[in-house]
């Protein structure tokens, strides 16, 4: 079964490489790494603000904005993020099942599945529902295991059909199949409720001038069905 879609028009061929860098290979399945750890090859920002590479990492700059894979639609795969903030709090997210290729950074967060960064949303009064890991306004935690801001992070997010499994630094903290119940919207800022496609776009997100959060790995690899 198809992992992905890819439109080979777009952005450069996809890198392989056997596990994360700091950690002994995964012989089982190599993962295919979207970023390339030099340049934004194959991904497009919209709306506000940018995003750089410095060092090998992705940093984000200002906002609200979205580098999206312009080159595929992702689905039956798990997707690895390693993330950092570069203060004790930052708000951030990486997307998944967004149904259209973005024009604007909007969309995504009304009709998509964003993988909430943010350790402390009480900061900015919001609840349990928006904090690191939960797909943003829809789920609660199973579990926190989130590390402080400044230490890498690493989501490990299955795209399982209709289920969504989102693993937090070893641990499960969200485990979501369409259909399951979800709160009210809260705020007009929040996504809209309704079934998100199984094979979607995916993006990080730049949310503002105060939210600076590095990105260092984004990959790929398929589950084995």
């Amino acid at each position: 079964m198809c992992i992905f879609i890819i439109n080979s028009a777009y952005g450069p061929p996809l890198k392989r490489t056997a596990g994360h860098p700091e950690e002994p290979p995964d012989q089982s399945t190599d993962w295919i790494q979207l970023f390339n750890g030099e340049d934004l090859s194959g991904w497009k920002h919209v709306g506000d603000g940018f995003m750089t590479v410095e060092d090998g990492i992705i940093k984000t700059h200002g906002g609200m904005g979205l580098l999206y894979w312009e080159g595929a639609k992702f689905g039956n795969c798990i997707i690895r993020v390693v993330f950092r903030m570069r203060d004790e709090n930052s708000n951030s997210g990486f997307f998944i099942r967004i149904p259209i290729e973005p024009k604007e950074a909007w969309m995504p967060v009304f009709y998509g599945y964003e993988v909430q960064i943010d350790n402390h949303p009480e900061l900015s009064g919001e609840d349990e529902y928006h904090s690191t890991g939960m797909l943003y306004a829809f789920t609660k935690p199973l579990a926190i295991a989130w590390k402080p801001g400044p230490e890498w992070n690493t989501f490990e997010i299955t795209l399982d059909g209709d289920r969504t499994v989102v693993i937090l630094n070893g641990v499960k903290v969200t485990d979501f199949k369409e259909g399951d119940p979800v709160p009210p919207r809260k705020f007009d800022f929040e996504p809209f409720p309704g079934k998100r496609p199984d094979f979607g776009y995916i993006g990080i997100q730049n949310h503002g001038e105060h939210d600076v959060v590095f990105y260092k790995e984004v990959a790929i690899k398929p589950l084995n069905q």
